[in-house]
């Protein structure tokens, strides 16, 4: 399987900030952020894989700068580092505002994504190739990020063992 570029995967959407788009702070919706982050970053990863993926999870999301209907905002998506089946993918936000022309990093996003087979099971993806500085120090640090991710995995499975189906009323 030969390895990929990052800018193979890269992802890139602008879009205006609507009235519906904020919250009462008159800012961007937290959650509006995060879904759109998910959107573009499970395109990086079947762009990387060429295979269906699923999110396993959204490993950081920092919200840096609020984001409001003066500016346009910005999602860059690629991937940064691949496991055997697994694609972490890096989501850089920017926003932009419109009259002044001023950009600032306004948000940053690890997601987790695994890819897989025609029947629903893990599949092996490409390695990564990074080229650029930022995409080398992204790369760098990806093991260490992984290894974080198994040990929260496991943690967040133990937890599951003390929570109960059951319905509150009952």
């Amino acid at each position: 399987m030969e390895a990929k570029t990052c800018n193979e995967s890269r992802v890139v959407r602008t879009s205006r900030i609507f009235p519906n788009d904020v919250n009462n702070h008159n800012t961007l919706f937290g959650g509006k952020l995060m879904s759109d982050a998910d959107m573009l970053a499970s395109i990086s990863a079947t762009r990387h894989s060429r295979k269906e993926c699923v999110t396993a999870s959204t490993d950081s999301v920092d919200f840096l700068s609020p984001i409001t209907p003066m500016d346009s905002v910005c999602f860059e998506s690629f991937v940064t580092w691949t496991g055997t089946s697994s694609i972490e993918v890096f989501v850089k936000i920017i926003a932009e505002n419109l009259k002044t022309g001023d950009r600032k990093i306004a948000a940053t996003a690890f997601l987790t994504f695994v890819a897989l087979d025609d029947n629903g099971k893990p599949t092996a993806v490409p390695k990564i190739i990074p080229e650029t500085e930022e995409e080398k120090k992204l790369y760098e640090t990806g093991h260490e990020r992984a290894e974080k991710r198994k040990l929260h995995r496991k943690n967040s499975r133990e937890l599951a063992n003390y929570f109960t189906t059951k319905k509150p009323w009952e």
